[in-house]
């Protein structure tokens, strides 16, 4: 796969990661008083993709600087 296409695939993906996120913190402010666990797992899980997130960016930064882009 090229660098190119890498990229690309990486950019889809950090857009897909980051509406995923920002529905699941939304539908944790809006759960109101529910179950405190399952409010904690929601969060716990949006960290995650948050921590995912990072790591994808930090490939797609490596793979701008290798192609000479960065």
């Amino acid at each position: 796969m090229s660098n190119e296409e890498e990229l690309r695939r990486l950019d889809e993906e950090l857009a897909r990661l980051r509406a995923e996120v920002a529905a699941m913190r939304d539908q944790v402010g809006e759960l109101g008083a529910t179950d405190a666990n399952e409010r904690a797992q929601m969060i716990n899980l949006a960290d995650e993709q948050e921590n995912l997130i990072s790591e994808l960016e930090v490939r797609r930064e490596s793979l701008l600087r290798a192609s000479g882009e960065g």
